[in-house]
């Protein structure tokens, strides 16, 4: 018995061991499954979460399960909400891969706009928006050292690193011609500010990202797999990025939900948003362009990535035959920040 990626009778004897004694179990694919796998395992009327890398075309340094695994384990007692991590497997004679299983959190991954605003009303969606940036504050004023993290990254020279390893990405995941994504390269290259600090850095904060309870608390955050020690504006541009400038925004850009559903009356606007994160942390948001173009660029190497499994076969799921365009699109945004930026670097 089997589901793509997830050999269930091989998983059994480690689940009874490590997870629960179970007699069989029961999985699905869950979320949209364009980078790590997510499962919903049942057995015996429990449910768990099961994590693994993709099927295909998985990068070095990216899908690392240990990672993932390890920083939900030292936010555990912290309050930060995440999922709470259970057991990690590396033996690839029980799944190829590795994986690990955290507990199931149920509740509204908040992806559809027209979903979030029937459950929710404005003063609760503003709510949302606040509950979001707050959470990533929270976040980055953790020590990393006091929750056992402390080698968890090299914060510094951390955002030249990233701009090196996406562009490093970008060259092995080439299928194409993307002149859009070179160019947004050379420029980054050019422009890297001095990181403001360090702190624990989620990689891929966003909306979506997050699973809200009946009354619209975030009850976790998830896709903890990018997260490192670096810059913490990473966060707050990749942030950014996902927030709509304006309700004609989330209309424009159907592909990124999380910006349709900023777009819906009663979230904060960007602005408010950015102004609620620089109160709240007390950092200085001068150089943000830098951080909004760097995560247009990142996202759109991703979906790069995503095309090529694609090409390969590699992908569960629907709608990739879209990624190839979204990856695009990204990179024209990321180009028209950058050409009205205030950093000259950035304008070219």
């Amino acid at each position: 018995m089997s589901v793509p990626g997830l050999d269930l009778d091989r998983l059994l004897p480690w689940f009874q061991a490590h997870v629960a004694p179970v007699t069989e179990l029961r999985a699905e694919i869950i979320g949209h499954g364009r980078s790590n796998l997510t499962y919903r395992i049942e057995a015996g009327g429990r449910r768990w979460a099961l994590r693994r890398p993709p099927l295909s075309h998985v990068l070095p340094t990216a899908h690392d399960m240990a990672r993932e695994f390890r920083v939900l384990s030292a936010l555990a007692n912290t309050d930060v909400p995440a999922p709470r991590p259970i057991a990690y497997c590396d033996d690839p004679q029980v799944n190829d891969r590795p994986f690990y299983v955290m507990e199931y959190v149920d509740g509204l991954v908040p992806a559809n706009a027209a979903e979030v605003a029937a459950r929710f009303d404005e003063a609760q969606r503003r709510r949302i928006g606040e509950e979001l940036i707050d959470t990533l504050v929270k976040l980055h004023a953790l020590d990393p050292a006091a929750v056992g993290l402390a080698d968890f990254g090299r914060p510094q020279g951390f955002m030249a690193r990233q701009v090196r390893r996406f562009s490093e990405q970008l060259d092995r995941s080439r299928t194409r011609p993307v002149p859009e994504m070179d160019e947004l390269q050379r420029r980054l290259a050019a422009a890297v500010p001095a990181e403001s600090d360090a702190a624990i850095v989620h990689g891929d904060y966003r909306l979506d990202n997050a699973i809200l309870d009946d009354q619209g608390r975030i009850a976790a955050v998830l896709d903890w797999e990018m997260s490192t020690l670096g810059d913490p504006l990473a966060d707050v541009g990749m942030l950014m990025m996902y927030w709509a400038e304006d309700q004609a925004d989330g209309a424009a850009t159907p592909s990124l939900s999380s910006i349709a559903v900023t777009a819906l009356p009663g979230f904060p606007s960007r602005r408010e948003a950015l102004e609620r994160y620089a109160q709240r942390s007390g950092r200085d948001l001068a150089n943000l362009d830098f951080y909004l173009v760097f995560a247009y660029f990142k996202l759109a190497v991703i979906l790069e990535g995503i095309h090529a499994r694609y090409l390969q076969g590699g992908t569960v799921g629907e709608g990739f035959e879209r990624i190839g365009d979204q990856a695009l699109v990204l990179a024209r945004r990321g180009l028209a920040v950058a050409d009205r930026s205030a950093v000259a670097a950035l304008r070219g």
